[in-house]
Order: structure tokens, then C-alpha cells, then sequence
């Protein structure tokens, strides 16, 4: 049965309802030299609406501080009814120490700061946005308890940490009553699979919705990247195609991944972007990838996921061509030796 988006799932253990497909907004704005302006950000934003999308990510410094202005200008009419997400940690001010980090300095001063910026008085979800290796998880978890019961913050959730430690940070929470998390949100898409060995498992067995950023890995899933770009990008011009090289998106493994993508789309009558997406969504542990587009037409391509049907076929080719290793102890444990050493000829459901 196609998707839409008023066709509504749970967000983790919480009985919060969110569309299948988030609406990313790093787009809104063009301080990092790529992005929409106000007008075109705006159609974004009420194409996505009028479709039925309530899910909107964004991020305190997202466009250095303008997706959030912006949001709050475009939501002013339908605030109640959209779940907003934002998130902290990230530098604010450069050269200031706290204003960035997972402490509770940098937790209750970014949060009243998107709340000015987003002009409203509570968030629907709020996510620690990068892990920063020197914050214990006590005073995180505490301080995120205290907005969620000052009704600032409504529920929490983690992005871009370890496995082991949000799966800590759960259980410390169950047993302190503490706010629990509901939502995982990791990049994850056919180029970068390498969340199904702990993250994905992790955030199905503690609750946790997982909602995958980056699901065309910056674009090289749509297919505009060729082999030239390999060596072209590495120019530093500016744009959103060398930044994807600098962060070595753009490489011959994922561009022959790219390839099978394509291939899949032609036969099917789609686009590749909507073979990326569709095949993002399909994953029982995904909530809802969040989508990035510049312009309307990229995001009415983008939704065009919600329907597509792959055949066994297809998918074997798509899952073959981005296959990654578990590693340990996962490859050990699924091994045919310790099945028989645990097992042996038994039938254990």
C-alpha cells in the first residue's frame, strides 16, 4: 500500500505521530553558499504542508541561526499541528567555550535561544546534536529532564553518539525516571549502512524512532555526480559539490553504488532519488528520512518515494552493491561454527 504523508507513524516508544518523510530545512537560507532564499524556502515549506507533512527538522545553528528565523516566521499559522525538532551542541558563537557542547550551560541557553528564534514557547523534540566526549551523561540527561518538565521541551533524543553510550543514557534514565529518549537520528542511506551493525538494532530494542539524515548521501545518490567529479571537486570552489568531496562522499565505491541506483530507477520509470529514499523507508527500523531539498521540484521528486515498490530482485541488487561488514562479534555470532556449537542440530525458534 503507497505511503503518504498523512500516513502517520509513532516516533519510538511515544505516542507521538509523525509524517514518513521529516522536511530537513539546513536548506533554508544561503549563508553556507548553497540553499534557498525566503521565497523559495517558503514554498518548501507549505508544499510539504499542504501534502500533509508534520515532521520538520532544524538545528540551532542550521544556516548559521537563519532556518530557525525562518521557521519561525513559516510556522507562525500552524504551529500546534506541526511537530518541530531542533538541536543542541554545536558552537553558537565562536570562541566562546560554552556556547557550544552538551553541558547544561550550552543545553539551557541554545534552547531559549531557539525558542526566540523559532518564536514559540515550547519544542516538540530536541535532539543533542554531537556528542562531545566530556559531558556525563547524568548532567545531559538531568538537564533535558528539567525543559521536558518546565514544558519547554516536550520529548528528547539523541543524534551522532555511540551506541553504547545512548543505550547507557536509556537505561539510566528508566531507572532514575528521568525523560526517556524516543528517537535515534544517524546518517544512514545505501552509501553509509554501517548503523545496522549497533545504532539501528540498538534504538528497535530501547524505543527509539530512528530518523536517518543525509538518506541521498548529499546528493550522490541522485546520480549528478560522475567520475570527472572525483578530481574535480577537489578544486575548493565553494559549493555544496566540493564540500561533499572534502567530507569523502564523493569516491568510486559510492559512485558505482550510485550506478546500481540508477540502473534500478530506469527500469522502474523513477528517478534515482526516489529509489535512494524509497529504499531508506523501507527499513523496518526507520521512522521517517529526513528530506533536503533546495528547490520544489527536487521536493515533489523527493516524495514521490512514498510510492515506490521494489521487486526481490531489485532489492538483492541495491542491498549486494552497498553491502558493508558487520565486524565483531556480529560476523563471529551469525558463523555457521557457532551455530553448531550452540545449536547444533536443533530447531529454536
Amino acid at each position: 500500500m503507497p505511503l503518504t504523508l498523512d500516513t502517520y507513524r509513532l516516533l519510538g516508544r511515544s505516542g507521538l505521530r509523525v509524517s514518513p518523510l521529516a522536511l530537513g530545512t539546513a536548506t533554508f537560507g544561503t549563508e553556507w553558499g548553497w540553499g534557498a532564499e525566503q521565497d523559495e524556502a517558503r514554498k518548501l515549506f507549505d508544499t510539504y504542508v499542504e501534502r500533509g507533512g508534520n515532521f520538520i527538522d532544524t538545528a540551532n545553528t542550521y544556516t548559521n541561526g537563519s532556518s530557525e528565523r525562518l521557521l519561525g516566521e513559516f510556522t507562525r499559522d500552524h504551529r500546534e499541528s506541526l511537530v518541530l525538532a531542533t538541536k543542541y551542541t554545536t558552537q553558537r558563537r565562536p570562541g566562546d567555550p560554552n556556547s557550544g557542547g552538551a553541558h547544561r550551560k550550552s543545553l539551557f541557553t541554545s534552547v531559549e535561544a531557539s525558542l526566540r528564534q523559532l518564536n514559540t514557547d515550547y519544542l516538540d523534540l530536541l535532539y543533542l546534536h554531537v556528542w562531545d566526549f566530556t559531558t556525563p551523561v547524568e548532567e545531559i540527561l538531568r538537564g533535558m529532564d528539567d525543559l521536558v518538565r518546565q514544558g519547554k521541551v516536550l520529548y528528547v533524543a539523541m543524534s551522532n553518539a555511540p551506541a553504547w553510550q545512548i543505550s547507557r543514557m536509556q537505561a539510566i534514565a528508566d531507572l532514575r525516571g528521568w525523560s526517556p529518549l524516543v528517537a535515534l537520528q544517524i546518517e544512514y542511506n545505501l552509501i553509509e549502512r554501517t548503523g545496522e551493525r549497533d545504532l539501528i538494532p540498538m534504538a528497535r530494542a530501547l524505543g527509539l524512532g530512528v530518523v536517518p539524515y543525509s538518506p541521498l548521501a548529499g546528493g550522490v545518490l541522485t546520480g549528478k555526480y560522475t567520475r570527472g567529479d572525483l578530481t574535480a571537486a577537489a578544486a575548493g570552489d565553494g559549493t555544496r559539490k566540493n564540500f561533499n568531496f572534502t567530507l569523502g562522499t564523493v569516491t568510486e565505491r559510492n559512485l558505482a553504488i550510485a550506478d546500481v541506483v540508477r540502473e534500478v530507477a530506469t527500469e522502474m520509470g523513477r528517478t534515482p532519488a526516489q529509489v535512494g529514499l524509497a529504499w531508506t523507508l523501507r527499513n523496518p527500523g526507520v521512522t521517517a528520512p529526513i528530506i533536503g531539498a533546495r528547490t520544489t521540484a527536487q521536493l515533489e521528486d523527493n516524495l514521490g518515494a512514498l510510492d515506490v515498490d521494489f521487486t526481490a530482485s531489485q532489492l538483492a541488487r541495491l542491498d549486494d552493491a552497498s553491502a558493508i561488514g558487520l565486524g565483531f562479534p556480529h560476523e563471529m555470532l551469525a558463523s555457521e561454527h557457532i551455530r553448531q556449537v550452540t545449536k547444533g542440530d536443533l530447531t529454536i525458534g
